[in-house]
């Protein structure tokens, strides 16, 4: 009798609300999955640090899955499974299913691009014997974080003959890496007085690359880089002017804690929610709903540009397959649902007053949905319909996907956006849904696998 619960209790199990720990009910089978999972991911993330890394590696498991390209005007086929390659900066993976597309296409859109340190066109100077290259600063840094650590040099350049060189320094442990350098404390004494917001310029963020002249001449340091760049890679200084080269964090994505139940890596915003979003569409062939996932760039500059969400092709690969299957697209795009792939923010012990602990992402409580984003009074949000909401929840009941809700922080504490937006300005129902993340936008984030492989489920769910 005493084990019995009183009725309140029966009653609150009933009626109240309380997020569910991933760790609650896990077994040894769900935590192999989890760590399967997860060492895929790490993997996908080492060799996808930048947009143009992400296609690549992307096209690779596609290709594995049997997709295969597919260029505008292509005839579709049902059943078929295509990828679009879009500049090499952004992806769109479809798989035509037996339904017929005025049922509604299943949307998983996600964003391959993260902050990072941009090379100016004329980035290469000599300044006292040091050699460095200007940057421009791409998407919301705290620019204090990118100081010090080990920097590698990623991207392309293209040649006046067409040829892309590709560049990656700093990745192998025989490469050199570069760094912004800092004052030593014992001469910090202004610099410590200031705003942290302040202490750094955009102008200030440059390279340390070299130190050794090349004979004894003027600009002598410079001129040794560039013969290294000569030698290696063909490339002289006119050369920066078409390419397209970043800095940002060296190193692999690392297990962290002592019960490795997190990953610490650059580049989790967004791809955390880029390799489920892809991973479910390519697991999910035999559904019968046609499924497409759509990997963007430039969400973290305002998704303008041709590789970005604004562009309108989303809307013309719908046209195409509207075409090829006999639908109507406006139909198609009216009963298409997505979901909005991106993370949240998790809550952050340390950091309390700039939560509200009830709606906050709590780490190891699952995959987040947002209904709506944005900041201030909701500004420049998609707000997921109460209908739409529902329906996500009964299918991850019915799949038995752990999941919580949340917002980004205090209202009038800060917010963000999504590409949300910009799918359901197309007449598509969205939501966002993503991982929570801890250190967001810093060289390197932290997620919990468990939330990692509870995203995945849920878009296997959502595309089943």
């Amino acid at each position: 009798m005493d084990n019995e619960k009183t009725r309140e209790e029966l009653l609150k199990e009933k009626l109240f609300y309380k997020k569910e720990n991933t760790f609650a009910n896990a077994d040894e089978t769900y935590s192999k999955r989890v760590s399967d999972y997860a060492e895929g991911y790490k993997a996908f993330l080492d060799n996808a640090k930048t947009e143009r890394e992400a296609v690549c590696e992307s096209i690779k498991m596609l290709k594995n899955a049997g997709y295969t390209e597919y260029n505008l005007g292509d005839k579709i086929e049902k059943g078929g499974a295509y990828y679009f390659n879009n500049r090499g900066k952004s992806l769109y993976a479809f798989r035509i299913g037996e339904e017929n597309p005025e049922r509604g296409i299943r949307i998983c859109a996600a964003h391959i691009d993260s902050p990072r340190l941009d090379l100016k066109q004329h980035p290469l100077y000599e300044n006292e014997g040091l050699a460095y290259f200007k940057t421009h600063y791409y998407g919301g840094i705290r620019k204090y974080q990118w100081v010090t650590i080990p920097l590698a040099l990623h991207g392309v350049v293209t040649l006046i003959n067409g040829e892309n060189v590709e560049i990656t320094i700093g990745e192998n442990e025989n490469d050199p890496v570069f760094c912004i350098t800092d004052l030593l404390p014992h001469l910090a004494k202004e610099q410590v007085s200031k705003p942290m917001g302040s202490v750094f310029t955009g102008e200030g963020m440059n390279l340390l690359i070299g130190s050794q002249p090349f004979g004894k001449c003027d600009e002598a340091v410079k001129l040794n880089v560039l013969s290294i760049l000569n030698e290696k890679y063909g490339i002289s200084e006119n050369d920066f002017m078409s390419a397209e080269l970043v800095a940002l964090p060296a190193g692999k994505a690392r297990d962290m804690g002592l019960d490795k139940s997190m990953i610490h890596a650059y580049g989790h915003d967004d791809k955390v929610c880029a390799y489920p979003a892809l991973t479910s569409v390519i697991d999910c062939k035999d559904s019968e709903h046609t499924v497409m996932c759509i990997l963007a760039d430039k969400e973290e500059i305002g998704s303008d540009g041709v590789s970005g969400m604004k562009s309108s092709l989303m809307v013309d690969i719908i046209n195409e397959i509207a075409v090829a299957t006999g639908a109507n697209a406006s139909v198609v795009r009216a009963n298409s649902m997505c979901l909005s792939a991106d993370v949240n923010a998790g809550y952050d012990p340390m950091f309390p007053e700039v939560y509200e602990k009830r709606n906050s992402a709590i780490m190891n409580c699952g995959v987040v949905m947002s209904k709506y984003t944005g900041s201030g009074g909701k500004s420049s949000t998609s707000d997921a319909s109460a209908e739409y909401v529902a329906y996500i929840r009964r299918i991850f009941q019915e799949e038995g996907v752990i999941w919580q809700t949340a917002e980004l922080g205090k209202v009038d504490a800060g917010g963000g956006g999504t590409v949300a937006k910009y799918i359901a300005n197309q007449n598509i129902t969205t939501v966002d849904l993503g991982v929570p993340v801890l250190s967001m936008h810093a060289p390197y984030e932290v997620i919990a696998k468990n939330d990692l492989y509870e995203t995945h489920k849920a878009f296997c769910a959502f595309c089943k």
